[in-house]
Formats: C-alpha cells, structure tokens, sequence
C-alpha cells in the first residue's frame, strides 16, 4: 500500500476531497432532505464517493498534463451538474432529470424567474474548481505527481466497487426496494447520491424509450379492465345539463386554495372568487395532481384524465402519442375547439402537443398586442390577455370549448406598482410577500373578462370552469407560509397546501359548496359528463365529480394520497381529524391502489397504448379478459 501514500495530497484525492465535501455541504445546507437517524445521515455522507471515485479514477489512464486537464474539467462539470440541481431544488423543491433538461426551449422565456433564483453567493459552489486550478497552475511542492502501476489501478477500483456496493447495500437496509420507488427522488438522492441517482435517471430514461416500441395492445387490457371496474356512475340530474354549452377553461397559475375566502393586510385576497363560487359549485378538497411539468402537466391532466409522468413534462416526452383527450372528443361532437395563452407556441412544446390532443386552433403571442407597458414577468399581464381573447371568442364557430392559460401570478410574482390591488404581505420572504397581490390581480381580471363575457352575450351560453394549475409557493418557504397560516407547515400541513380552487358555473344553477376529495383527474369526465357526453368506454382515472358513488380517493404524483378520512405521504399515515400521524393500517388497502394507478398510467404513456385502443382486436379482446395476445404491429 506504499504506492498509495502520496494520493493523499496528489491533485486526483485533493479533487475528490474537495468535491465529496462540497457536495455534502450542498445536501445540508441547500436541500432540504429529511435525516431520521445516524444511518441515514451515514449514507447521505459517503454515498457521493463512489462516483467521485470511479469518473475522476478514469484520469488514473492518462499522462501527466492530460491527467491534470482531465481533473479540472471533470471537476467543473460535476460542479455545474450540482449547481444546477441547486438552482432547479429552490424553486421546484425537487432534482433535474434527464427529460427537463431536453426542455432547454423553454429556458428563454424563463427569464425574471432565473435571474431571482440566482444569488452573488453562488460562486462558493464552484470554490473548488478555483483552488484545484490554482494548484494546477502554481504547482505547489505539497502536490505529488506519479504514475499508477496496473496493481495501483486495479486497487483503486476494486476499493471504489466496495464502496459502491457498500453504500447500496446500506441504502436498501434503510429502505428495501430503494430502486424501484423511482417517483421519490429525494429517496435516491439520499440514498444513492445525485451524481449515481443522475446515472440511474439517465438508465430510465433509456428504458423509457424501449417501452414504446416493445409495447404491444395486451397490456392496455388489463388497464382497461381496471378502469371498467372502478367505473362510477355519473349524477342523472346533472348529466347533459350543459349540452350544447360552450365551455370556457381557465387555468389559475399558481394558485392554492388557501388564499380563497382570505384576507391579507385587512383586504380579501380574491374578493370576486370569493363572491362567484357562491353562485357556482366550488370543490374545496380538490387537488392539483402535477410533477415536474408544472402547468403542462395540469393540462395533460385535466384534458386526459391521465396521471402525468414523475420526471420531465409529458408535453416534450411523448408529444407524439395517441390520446383520447377532451378537446379531440369534443372535437367528435361538433365543438369548435381552441386554446389562448399569450406566449410562444413552442413554450412547454404546446404547438405539437395541442395538435397530439386535437385542438383546431391555438392563438399564442402572434395572435396577442403585447408591448412593454401592458406586459410584466413572464408576458402579457392577464387583464390584457383577457380583454383581447374576448375578440377571439366572438369569431369562434359556437358551441366551442375554449382553454385559458394565465401569466401574471408566475414566481417571482412580480407586479407593477400601478396594479397593486392590495400591499405584498410582510414577513422574511420576498416570495411569499409578493405571491398576494399577483393572485388579487388575477382575481381582478377574471371579475373584469366575466364582465365582458356578460356585455358580449356570452355569459349566458357557456359553462365556465376554473382550476389552480399547481402550487405557487413551494416548501422552501414553510417557515412564512407557517407564519400566515398561524401553524407548522408538517408534511401533513404541506399536502393540505396542495389544494387548489376548482370552480364550475352553470347558468342557472345555484351555487354550492362540495368537500369531496378530488383531483385535476376528474375534471375531464366531470365536464363530459355535464354536456351528455358517455365516458363509459374511456381510459380514464377519474371520475363525475357529481356522482353519488365517487371514491374520495386522490392520488398525487409523488405517490401520496387523500381519503375522505386520512393523508397517506412519506410513508407517514395522518388522521384528518387531528393532522397527526395514525396507525398505517387506516392507509394500507389504499397504498396498492395508489401505486397501480401510476404504473398503469405510466405505462400508457411510455408505451403509446392508446394508439391500440380504437383497433378491432382491441375491442374484441374486452369480452375475453387479458388472454388475447397482440400482434404490435
């Protein structure tokens, strides 16, 4: 082991050193990864070293000027691949995958929301690349250079296999089936490391992109009887209420529930909602049901009623698949279908998507007047947007099922002074303060659009249907949003704070409130329902929010879930009733349940099945159960 003594302060163990430090310095002290014990705070120390060991051992390969070259560079890109989970974790509370960072397209209208997310301090995260440079072009006597012999090498890397399965062997005693849980990204980072869970995301995504083409239609049987089975019957009374109604669709941005019948500074926060769900039917145990694509995912879900994909954003993925979506199926039945939002096409792929779920028309920032007085954050301010959309639905062929998108309650939540309706509130977090006057604005342009909606003659005529697309503050501002709420933001707390507003207006219907659980899932058949459209041979998970058999069941795309009684999230069991931890045995004939829908939800996706489900065979094999094999071509 002589040969091994100068690696204690030769440039390849001062970059290892250096990095392995650096990096679990950056897990404390910029994720926010829960420890329970030793063991895990063990295994969240070394599990970055074997990776460190095996991608810096490669230089051990090289001669002396390209061993230092190597090591540098080596050194910078895993910094920058850090760095970037650091950036990405302060505003999503979650880790890069391969698939988002394919959404580099949308990086140029990111703009204000980058540039909050960036501060000077950030240079510490490169601190060792610097000093490993100044080694390198100093050479101090303190650092030794010298050739490995073939044994040296052969050492190094049996010691880097041993750590390697060391720390996995650690990991799946501290949680069995650590691999297989891959919608838990935190887990694997805990466990395995960023820089292996980053391999692991990348072998995913391989496999991803094999199911499809592997795919054949006798897994779609299985799902499909599934769904029959859980099929709830909708609500006679209020099936085909809205038949021939247009259907107007408006997408809250960031908005929670929380903020709904609430007061800030001594002001209501959405007076006008506050005002219109006690003439609509308001769900207030609803929940968004989003990943990583954010609002893409809150329209994938809504108009598929199927779960979104726990990494990257189903829009870039699988843009091409087959879907059964509302619009295409409206589409069917003689609507005019279009969606408006005032931004690229090409943001979130939305110009390929909206073709795959058969919109006629979408008007984007072509079809819109923005200029710099009228715009803010990420584009047109909604007041605007709403005001020239109104022109665009005057030319439609009626009825039409028309999709809103909003902008201005976008983090950072910026706002000019001239449209405050209300003061940001006052705490420690510039996010949270200034979340409260982008959701009173946003409130006040839906009061003037429903305005317009009733000069125009339009009012009357359509349904109009509202949602929170996903949550605006994210739990890296727990301690403010606990000190607005008056409590502790727990992981019971959090979940609740997924709930966001969902609101159906039908013209001639009295309002009324309705606390059953439910999710974006069920939006879909819910409005299909409401224009006497049968969903009794759909692919979909949800349900009729109006029928009288729903399951008060809602599953999150972390693998949470709600009942009417309980909250099942990070293998923790909550009583409703008290928002403390129960017996998992209240949770448990859910836990399956909850998991077979998001794999047979995934595997639709990563297979494309529902380019199998109008096919001959297909139907006939529903008779038959799952004994039908398929040909996939």
């Amino acid at each position: 082991m002589k040969n091994f003594k100068w690696s204690r302060i030769s440039l390849l163990g001062i970059a290892i050193v250096l990095l392995w430090l650096k990096t679990y310095i950056t897990y404390k002290t910029s994720f926010d990864i829960k420890i329970e014990n030793w063991k895990q705070e063990f295994i969240l120390f070394i599990n970055p070293l074997s990776f460190l060991l095996f991608v810096f051992g490669i230089s051990l390969f090289m001669k002396e000027k390209n061993q230092k070259r190597y090591i540098l560079i080596t050194s910078f890109l895993v910094s920058v691949v850090l760095f970037a989970n650091v950036v990405f974790y302060r505003f999503f509370n979650d880790f890069l995958t391969i698939p988002v960072l394919f959404q580099t397209s949308n990086m140029s209208d990111l703009g204000s929301s980058v540039n909050e997310l960036l501060k000077f301090t950030d240079i510490f995260y490169f601190a060792d690349v610097i000093i490993l440079a100044l080694i390198v072009f100093s050479k101090p006597k303190f650092v030794i250079q010298r050739k490995f012999s073939k044994v040296d090498r052969r050492a190094y890397f049996l010691i880097a296999v041993a750590i390697a399965f060391f720390n996995l062997g650690l990991a799946e005693t501290e949680r069995p089936q650590l691999l297989t849980r891959t919608f838990d990204r935190e887990m694997l980072v805990k466990n395995i490391g960023t820089y292996n869970y980053h391999l692991y995301d990348a072998f995913l995504q391989s496999k991803s992109s094999a199911q499809r083409a592997l795919a054949d239609g006798s897994e779609l049987v299985d799902i499909d009887n599934y769904i029959n089975a859980n099929y709830k019957k909708p609500n006679d009374e209020l099936f085909g209420i809205a038949k021939n109604k247009n259907v107007i669709l408006i997408s809250l941005e960031s908005t929670q529930s929380f903020v709904i019948n609430e007061t800030v500074n001594g002001q209501e926060i959405t007076p006008f909602l506050n005002d219109f769900i006690k003439e609509s039917y308001y769900f207030d145990n609803f929940y968004h049901q989003t990943a990583q694509g954010k609002t893409s995912d809150s329209e994938f879900i809504v108009e598929n009623s199927l779960y979104p994909l726990s990494r990257g954003a189903v829009f870039f993925t699988h843009s091409g698949n087959e879907y059964t979506a509302t619009p295409d199926i409206l589409g069917n039945n003689g609507y005019y279908t279009a969606a408006l939002h005032a931004n690229n096409k090409s943001f979130w792929n939305r110009d390929i998507m909206y073709q795959s779920l058969g919109y006629d028309r979408f008007y984007s920032l072509p079809d819109y007047e923005v200029t710099a007085e009228n715009s803010v954050g990420w584009g047109l301010k909604d007041i605007d947007f709403f005001e020239q959309s109104v022109q665009h639905l005057k030319e439609m062929p009626q009825p039409f099922y028309a999709k809103f998108i909003t902008l201005t309650n976008h983090f950072p939540f910026e706002l000019d002074e001239e449209d405050r309706f209300i003061e940001p509130y006052t705490s420690n977090n510039k996010t949270v303060n200034n979340y409260f006057p982008t959701v009173r604005y946003q409130d006040e342009a839906l009061k003037l659009f429903i305005e317009r909606l009733k000069a125009e003659g339009l009012y009357d005529d359509s349904i109009i249907v509202l949602y929170g697309d996903h949550y605006g503050i994210s739990e890296n501002h727990n301690k403010a949003m606990g000190e607005f709420l008056g409590e502790e933001v727990t992981p019971y707390v959090s979940t609740q704070l997924q709930r966001v507003p969902f609101i159906i207006h039908i013209p001639g219907q009295k309002g009324e409130t309705i606390s059953t659980v439910s999710g974006q899932m069920d939006v879909k058949p819910t409005i299909l329902h409401l224009l006497g459209i049968n969903t009794k041979n759909n692919i979909d998970f949800g349900s009729d929010l109006f029928s009288e058999d729903k399951l008060e069941f809602t599953v999150l795309r972390d693998g949470s879930f709600i009942t009417k009684n309980n909250i099942y999230t990070r293998e923790t069991c909550y009583d409703k009733g008290t928002g403390e931890p129960t017996d998992n045995s209240a949770c448990e004939p859910y836990i399956e349940k909850a998991k077979n829908e998001l794999e047979y939800s995934d595997k639709i996706i990563y297979g494309d099945l529902l380019r199998f489900y109008e096919d001959e065979e297909f139907r006939n094999s529903k008779t038959f159960g799952n004994e039908i094999k398929f040909d996939s071509n």
